[in-house]
């Protein structure tokens, strides 16, 4: 199969599977306990907290490990942290746009330009808002906010700004402290990592309340018997990720050119985004007059995974939220295509998902 689909999710590394496989069998200690065996288990655990932390530039104790980043996501916006008013993006996931639905407070969600970028202008006509939810990467159409600068406005109205860099990590060089938020929520599947583990990382902790009880695990904000295998292998990702992220920037900006380039010689194709910083493995087109589900269909019929926009909101019927905000037309945005390309994918690989689009393009039509 010809696996395009690396913002969805990514295949487990090998390297990661074996630092995961002792934890998953002799190694079976809980990390409550006293005795040795516990013990290993607590310094895995304390391990793979510094590689987290290493990786973007935080201390070790601000990583608090959770399910994944919608969990992540859900503890940072449901742990009493926002008191009267919030303020989000448009084109924020749908983990963070459904956990705000609270009626108690106020929200203020902020415009988009036609390229995916926040409207600044927005923020700064916004007051007496206390707590600020801004994604770093967009995960349909791959747009890096200037997060430093939106954490500098929300900053001046002395509220606390969360970031969703789920999409953003292992692509992009991430430094939490440099970019002053708050909050920050990640995942670990996304950097060829487990499934099942992601964290928070924040400097208000002691204000948070846990969404989960029963339990002193994760300095009491979660509750529960730490998933060991799990953490471990997110750890090692993030070591990785953070070894190699030069080369798989570069890497996938090279397939990335190459891909765009060769879209441009087709007819009706419309690239998302296109002026706009992106991560260099996104690219999310629309071929004119076609419908983007069809395509995908027809595409998997050929060994092809791709997908039209967010995995979370695969089978929702409706058109990207992302896209509506952007202001594409309907239409266009109903042909969406996303490609996400990981570090083994290759030029040629390319080629024959181009040859491919090309002839179910020619037959559609």
């Amino acid at each position: 199969m010809i696996y395009f689909d690396h913002n969805a999710t990514t295949a487990l590394d090998d390297r990661v599977l074996q630092e995961m496989l002792p934890f998953l069998s002799q190694l079976y200690g809980n990390a409550s306990g006293l005795y040795r065996l516990a013990r290993i288990s607590r310094s895995a655990i304390d391990n793979a907290r510094d590689q987290v932390a290493q990786l973007i530039n935080a201390r070790p104790e601000m990583v608090f490990f959770t399910s994944g980043g919608t969990e992540a996501n859900n503890l940072a916006l449901k742990s009493g942290l926002i008191k009267s008013h919030l303020l989000m993006s448009a084109i924020e996931h749908a983990s963070v746009y459904e956990s705000t639905s609270n009626k108690l407070y106020k929200k203020t969600v902020i415009g988009v330009t036609e390229t995916g970028l926040v409207n600044r202008q927005e923020i700064i006509d916004s007051n007496d808002f206390d707590f600020a939810s801004f994604m770093l990467v967009n995960n349909e159409t791959g747009v890096i906010q200037d997060i430093k600068k939106i954490t500098q406005l929300v900053k001046q109205q002395g509220a606390l700004m969360h970031t969703d860099a789920v999409q953003a990590l292992g692509k992009i060089n991430i430094d939490f402290q440099a970019l002053e938020v708050d909050l920050m929520s990640l995942s670990s599947h996304k950097i060829y990592g487990p499934k099942g583990c992601g964290a928070l990382v924040t400097n208000q902790a002691a204000l948070m309340q846990p969404l989960m009880t029963g339990g002193g695990q994760e300095f009491s904000l979660r509750a529960g018997t730490e998933n060991i295998a799990a953490i471990v292998g997110f750890g090692k990702a993030a070591e990785l990720a953070r070894l190699e992220l030069k080369a798989r920037q570069a890497h996938a900006l090279k397939l990335r050119d190459y891909l765009e380039a060769k879209l441009k010689q087709l007819t009706g194709i419309y690239i998302f985004s296109e002026q706009a910083a992106r991560i260099s493995n996104t690219v999310q087109f629309a071929v004119n007059g076609a419908i983007g589900e069809m395509l995908l269909m027809q595409l998997d019929q050929q060994n092809i995974a791709v997908s039209s926009g967010s995995a979370c909101a695969s089978n929702d019927e409706t058109s990207s939220h992302v896209l509506a905000a952007m202001n594409i037309e309907q239409n266009l945005a109903q042909s969406a295509v996303r490609v996400s390309f990981g570090k083994n994918n290759t030029l040629e690989e390319i080629d024959v998902f181009v040859a491919k689009l090309k002839q179910i393009i020619a037959k559609n039509r």
